[in-house]
């Protein structure tokens, strides 16, 4: 039977993208494997892969589509012996569809989802909940039935309605309460402030001139990440100076020795391996926030704030606390600059449990940074400024100051937490030479 090629999710957190280019046209015979389209995200453009061998019989949604939702049918796969003739019975059969949150990975660890061009199959074996008949995948059914959810009592947001984990893990920490006395929040949520529309402001500003700019991919995430992280992420800040004097002297040393080897240390690589370290001087730190639970991590997975054009990355450096600080520079390096042309994988730039955001390069001497979630905390790098200071023994000398501040998750990382991994963060700084021992 003629089955419906489905948009792909390309990531955990892929709700919609834009099918940029087709990359085969209506008549064309595809095997597994072979690439079908380029398909955008919010953060980068990747190439989705047939899953299934066929003839192209139809394309649905032409190339250069904006907004297209994950599991919307982009265009119908024929089986040998079928004609176009076929494609109406596709689009009345239920297609089998992945969860978003399962993409597939292929062997050179590029995503390549399930659900390229699924074969059809039948719908879900109903559920026994209330005699009513529930479509869920297998895993939403396992995870309800640990957590003692009713399936009939939740919306799904699958294709054609089916019921995906995500589902039943947002029912599961929403707590449980009879609809009355659930009334009054929903009544409190309804009359909670809201900013202006977009033709509220359109209005005010309708006899000035100006340019409207059409909100792409990822500055819609942006906007809806910074505005969730600081609406439910309850932050704190800490705030530290630091002598980076021994540091710049090592860092002169370290250069002029490993010049010959095409290496050249930034401070940015020493942050890095300075937060590496106290993350394993501070396990508890190391922690991120999973909704109704911490997860403390054992590896230092430290994202890296990346700015591109319109927007930024946050690529992340997997196991940090095992390399040398040249392992670090070169791998930065690459992950910046592919992060530039938006070639990053998604598994690039999701997980991690900490950031680094460094805008001393812009000349700032210092800012509070807003917690990426699900990170536990964000370290705010200011810039490297001669100061006089105090030395122990009383006197005054000029010193390189740079300022911090730590944004941290109150509900992962209590105060004094905070304070000891920002301690750790800034011994290691001031003592360079030791990060290396």
């Amino acid at each position: 039977m003629a089955t419906e090629i489905l948009m792909p999710a390309l990531s955990p957190t892929m709700e919609e993208g834009t099918l940029a280019k087709w990359l085969v046209k209506e008549g064309d015979t595809v095997s597994a494997g072979d690439l079908l389209a380029e398909i955008e995200t919010d953060k980068a453009t990747m190439e989705f892969e047939a899953v299934d061998e066929g003839t192209v019989g139809k394309i649905l949604i032409e190339a250069g589509t904006e907004g297209v939702k994950v599991n919307t049918p982009i265009a119908v796969l024929l089986e040998e012996g079928e004609s176009a003739d076929d494609i109406d019975s596709a689009a009345k059969a239920p297609a089998s569809a992945p969860s978003p949150e399962a993409p597939r990975a292929d062997a050179g660890g590029k995503a390549a989802p399930e659900g390229g061009s699924a074969p059809a199959a039948a719908p879900p074996a109903p559920s026994n909940d209330h005699g009513e008949r529930v479509f869920a995948s297998p895993l939403a059914r396992r995870i309800a039935a640990e957590k003692g959810l009713d399936l009939t009592a939740i919306e799904g947001s699958g294709p054609r309605g089916r019921i995906v984990r995500a589902d039943v893990e947002k029912a599961g920490a929403q707590p449980r309460a009879s609809q009355a006395a659930a009334a009054p929040e929903a009544s409190a949520a309804a009359t909670m402030p809201a900013g202006a529309s977009a033709d509220a402001v359109a209005k005010i500003y309708e006899t000035r001139e100006h340019e409207v700019v059409t909100l792409d991919g990822m500055r819609k995430t942006i906007a809806a990440r910074l505005t969730e992280a600081k609406q439910t992420i309850p932050h704190f800040y800490l705030r530290r100076d630091i002598r980076l004097d021994a540091l710049l002297d090592f860092r002169k040393t370290l250069n002029d020795q490993l010049g010959a080897r095409g290496v050249k240390l930034s401070v940015n690589d020493f942050i890095i391996k300075a937060c590496a370290l106290a993350l394993q001087q501070v396990p508890k730190a190391n922690a991120v926030w999973a909704g109704d639970r911490i997860l403390q991590l054992r590896p230092s997975d430290v994202a890296v704030a990346v700015a591109i054009e319109g927007g930024l990355f946050t690529p992340v450096l997997k196991d940090a606390e095992t390399k040398s600080l040249s392992q670090l520079s070169k791998e930065m390096k690459d992950l910046a600059t592919r992060a530039r042309d938006r070639k990053l994988a998604p598994q690039e730039y999701q997980g991690g449990s900490f950031a680094i955001s460094n805008l001393g390069m812009y000349g700032i001497d210092n800012f509070d940074a807003v917690i990426n979630p699900p990170h536990g905390a964000i370290l705010a790098i200011g810039a490297g400024v001669k100061k006089p200071v105090v030395n122990d023994a009383g006197e005054i000398e000029v010193a390189t100051v740079m300022s911090v501040t730590l944004s941290v998750d109150h509900r992962v990382i209590d105060g004094a937490l905070g304070a000891e991994l920002l301690q750790a963060i800034r011994d290691n700084l001031e003592n360079p030479l030791a990060m290396l021992a």
